[in-house]
């Protein structure tokens, strides 16, 4: 029997753009085992997905990962991180592996002098790649999403007159240079004509509050369930939805995985990198006239230029 190890240990969002390699590697290899070890807080992500027969989770530090991995005698490694642990990974493993291309050269060229060698192909498609060799095809099923039947939401969770349709705006962002300011999100929300739910974190409680206090809309008309509901429960919010707008987060990627319709919200990243909605309806709200974008491909705590331009002048018409 052949076994594969797939390597992602983080976040939210290219987890969920692994899945279409995980599920085609099983399907197309029915009889092989495939596992994947990541991240012990991304385990949720992975655990209800039945195309990945076992988990193993980096927790108390990668000799004792490396430890339960070397005792499962693997044929292959897909390593789609391709970063510093993941190449000690496979250097202690001692067998065969194929990586995912980063394309770190093209996207500094991009961020530094804005020259756009980026390939015209999703991140996705890229991540195919790596099981080439194997002959394992893309089945263009796009993202997959498992949402356990303890965290579906119930509609009567959410207030009456959410119950015949919603929009989600999921506000969060690990980085503030990705999400809107709270006026542009006040401005957001008041073109929604739908009954609007937030999603987030714990942390982003306090930006909904703000944002339901200043636009003056009662509980009927927006609610705030950001640091109340897990990832999943969160999931499933989106999956009843009618529509959903998100900053350039993992939340836009699960969204893509459910087939949801996506508005994406792009600060200082741009889609060129490759990590736009996968395979569903989606628009995207970009400033395209600034010569400083992207100034990063990951983000920053504060624009560096101090004006934030490609989000206080982005315009949702």
């Amino acid at each position: 029997m052949t076994k594969f190890l797939i390597l992602r240990f983080s976040s939210i969002g290219d987890i969920v753009l692994t899945t279409p390699v995980v599920r085609c590697l099983k399907l197309q290899y029915p009889e092989a085992e495939v596992h994947y070890a990541t991240k012990k807080s991304f385990k949720t992500l992975l655990k209800n997905n039945p195309y990945i027969d076992k988990v193993f989770v980096l927790e108390n530090g990668l000799n004792q990962l490396i430890k339960s991995l070397q005792a499962e005698d693997y044929d292959y490694i897909i390593d789609l991180h391709n970063n510093l642990r993941t190449s000690i990974i496979k250097f202690r493993l001692g067998i065969k592996s194929f990586r995912f291309d980063k394309l770190n050269l093209q996207k500094w060229l991009l961020v530094k002098f804005k020259k756009n060698f980026m390939p015209n192909v999703h991140i996705v498609d890229r991540y195919m790649k790596t099981v080439e060799f194997l002959g394992v095809k893309n089945d263009n099923k796009g993202l997959d999403y498992f949402i356990p039947e303890k965290d579906k939401m119930p509609l009567d969770w959410l207030p009456e007159n959410f119950r015949n349709g919603y929009a989600i705006y999921a506000i969060g962002g690990q980085h503030e240079t990705k999400k809107l300011p709270l006026h542009k999100m006040i401005e957001l929300c008041q073109t929604i004509k739908l009954p609007l739910v937030l999603i987030g974190g714990k942390e982003d409680f306090e930006m909904g509050e703000k944002l339901i206090s200043a636009i003056c809309l009662p509980t009927s008309k927006i609610f705030n369930t950001c640091g109340k509901c897990s990832l999943n429960q969160s999931a499933s919010l989106i999956q009843n939805s009618k529509i959903i707008y998100t900053h350039d987060t993992g939340m836009m990627h699960v969204a893509s995985a459910l087939k949801k319709k996506v508005i994406s919200i792009w600060g200082n990243t741009v889609p060129e990198f490759g990590m736009y909605p996968y395979q569903t309806d989606f628009e995207v709200f970009e400033n395209e006239d600034l010569n400083c974008r992207p100034c990063s491909k990951i983000g920053y705590d504060k624009c560096p230029l101090g004006h934030f331009k490609c989000m206080n002048d982005l315009k949702f018409s």
